[in-house]
């Protein structure tokens, strides 16, 4: 084992990306494609330092490293602490993080290649690692919610990074303003909790949560306060309408943004915070609820997509239901481990996606096909990712999934029922997308126009397209850059289960609460697990009967379940909700109409008002202005009698 890792090293693993984001930005243009290099060898070294940060929380039993803060800010009587929290969860977390984003900073390079705004994306991507690494490092809910607010400035950049695209530019907005009305909740919980505790450190407030030194209405609406704005960034009913459109962004943004940072950031978050939820009751049903709620009806969605990334956008959010399921149940070990799991094979999912439109200029699965041959790397990678993600055994996905399955059953029986057939739904949709992309036939992609990332454009579904280098009319393995993460990310796909079997990961976790008897020891059940298994199995054959052996066409489904299909291919109209309802007539035409009415006669008619005053004042007053002598002086007397009698009368006695 090695020393314990010092204060000044954990800081340093935080400000190595921004160090990345400040060299990225003023080197010299003619370096730009230095970029990756740089960013890449930040996030790298941030990695093996991370490494350092887990070995030290081992040897702590996962309990709070002491390191000391200091004061950064004083405003009257409020002040405001800087200091770090490095406990198990904050070292799962920087690990998790920087190996993932280390991974797709390789990626990238030969992902973006020949795309105009390359050095700019490095730089956002060094901008939006730092953000996370903060979130994840600050012991003050205040600072929390300041990286937390980057985490988003960032994301948005990053979807918006071709900003010159419509769709793009839409999708940036649409994540941006989504998410801020959660996080209006989240800063209404820290305003909540100062005014009743006078502290803004994290263990303060779980330590008098646990004393019952808050009250529980108090309590439950911090913990309501805290979920809003975990929901906004996890993508959780009723917010979840951002996340499929953030897909418009550059692949290897999807695959960070979905994995390890922007949408796990929500379940950190309530995980951080998991003491304060776990004596609210009311707050733990809610967030339970809403997190079945988006499992299974993401899950729903993700069956009749028909681009691949958007596909995986739904699987995301349904996964992230999950894991919201498991902390609503108590199950916070279960929903951290998923967390571990999901980041991995989620982001070689997602890799694996950008190397397949590398290869044929769309993500349109129905322009795919027979791409297993030629894209050998890709297809085998990508299958890894698919059973994880199922949940069969052996495979990293199986151990997670399975607690939470376990403690589901052990605490709520139809949240348990809820999470079975999502897990159901799960392997049948991402079998369709093996047989659609990489067996059968070739379908003949799209003819590429032009060079680099940004040349390429979807021509299905409304979502652009992505690509590294030229398309060279034939399918094709993509070069070594991209490939070989791939290869990297499908090891823990395998075998990252694995870190639990012996409970290392439960010490960890459990050792950064407050209180180790919060959580109770997860049970392997053999019963829930040839369950899940037989579900994930069910869901694969029923893939294979549709799409691959075409037994029963999809179009039979489509006709039989036409109002269902319907209903999932325009979203639940969710966006028509928002948009058309809300925005477009609440807010647009209801108080938008109000205001206008407001400004026209109120504003405009004080205003007029005044004017036709002014006006009326003028056509008398001007009767004195003759050019008479003898009338001025007569009204400067009469002003100064006036002045006279005035301080005479108002003078005291």
């Amino acid at each position: 084992m090695l020393d314990q890792v010092s204060e000044s090293a954990v800081w340093l693993i935080f400000f190595l990306p921004l160090l990345s984001l400040v060299l990225i930005l003023f080197m010299p243009r003619s370096w730009g494609h230095y970029a990756g290099y740089v960013a890449a060898t930040a996030i790298g070294i941030a990695f093996l330092l991370s490494l350092w940060v887990l070995d030290s929380s081992l040897e702590a039993d996962g309990h709070r490293l002491p390191f000391a803060g200091e004061e950064w800010l004083r405003v009257a009587d409020v002040t405001i602490n800087v200091g770090l929290n490095v406990d198990g969860l904050a070292a799962v977390m920087l690990v998790v993080v920087t190996a993932v984003s280390f991974l797709v900073q390789v990626y990238s390079m030969g992902y973006m290649k020949g795309d105009p705004g390359y050095y700019r994306f490095f730089a956002c991507m060094s901008l939006f690692t730092a953000s996370m690494l903060g979130l994840v490092l600050m012991d003050s809910i205040v600072l929390i919610y300041v990286f937390w607010e980057m985490v988003g400035v960032s994301s948005y950049l990053l979807i918006g990074f071709w900003f010159d695209r419509p769709a793009a530019a839409a999708a940036a907005k649409k994540a941006f303003l989504v998410t801020r009305l959660g996080d209006l909740g989240f800063l209404g919980a820290i305003l909540l909790i100062y005014q009743q505790t006078g502290t803004f450190d994290v263990a303060g407030i779980q330590e008098l949560a646990l004393a019952g030194a808050i009250g529980s209405t108090t309590l439950t609406f911090f913990a309501l306060g805290i979920f809003a704005g975990a929901a906004g960034k996890s993508a959780q009913v009723p917010f979840q309408v951002w996340l499929p459109d953030a897909m418009e962004g550059p692949t290897p943004v999807s695959a960070l943004v979905h994995s390890a940072t922007m949408v796990a950031a929500g379940v950190y978050l309530v995980a951080r915070f998991f003491p304060v939820f776990h004596e609210s009751h009311d707050a733990m049903t809610v967030v339970g609820s809403i997190g079945g709620i988006t499992a299974i009806s993401a899950a729903l969605l993700a069956l009749v997509m028909t681009d691949i990334k958007r596909v995986l956008a739904y699987s995301t959010i349904s996964q992230l239901g999950y894991m919201m399921l498991a902390l609503g149940i108590g199950a916070y070990v279960a929903a951290i481990f998923h967390l571990v799991t999901h980041a991995f094979f989620k982001a070689l999912l997602f890799l694996g996606s950008g190397s397949v439109n590398h290869a044929t200029n769309t993500f349109d699965m129905r322009l795919m096909g027979g791409l297993a041959k030629p894209m050998r790397i890709t297809f085998i990678t990508f299958v890894i990712g698919t059973l994880s993600l199922s949940g069969v055994f052996p495979l990293a996905g199986f151990w997670s999934k399975d607690e939470i399955l376990s403690d589901a059953w052990a605490h709520e029986k139809y949240l348990f029922w809820i999470a079975l057939v999502t897990a159901g739904l799960t392997a049948f949709y991402m079998f369709r997308v093996i047989f659609l992309t990489f067996l059968g036939e070739y379908r003949g992609g799209v003819a590429a126009e032009g060079h680099g990332a940004a040349a390429h454009e979807e021509h299905s579904d409304n979502t652009a397209a992505d690509g590294g280098n030229e398309h060279h009319g034939a399918p094709h393995e993509s070069p070594m850059s991209m490939a070989l993460p791939l290869v990297i990310l499908a090891i823990p796909a395998v075998l990252a289960g694995l870190i639990n079997v012996d409970k290392d990961l439960e010490h960890l976790l459990v050792g950064a609460l407050p209180d180790e008897e919060l959580v109770e020891e997860s049970v392997f059940r053999t019963g829930v697990a040839l369950a899940s298994t037989g579900v994930a199995l069910a869901g694969i054959v029923l893939a294979w009967v549709v799409y691959g052996a075409k037994i029963v066409p999809s179009s039979v489904f489509m006709r039989v379940f036409k109002p269902v299909h319907t209903l999932l291919e325009n979203k639940y109209y969710a966006d028509v909700l928002y948009e058309r309802a809300i925005v477009g007539f609440v807010f647009y035409q209801v108080i938008g109409g109000a205001l206008v009415a407001f400004d026209r006669v109120v504003v405009d008619g004080v205003v007029n008002g005044v004017g036709r005053g002014s006006r009326g004042t003028a056509s008398v007053v001007r009767y004195a202005q003759n050019g008479q002598f003898q009338t001025y002086g007569a009204l400067a007397f009469g002003g100064l009698v006036f002045t006279a009698i005035a301080v005479l009368v108002l003078s005291p006695l």
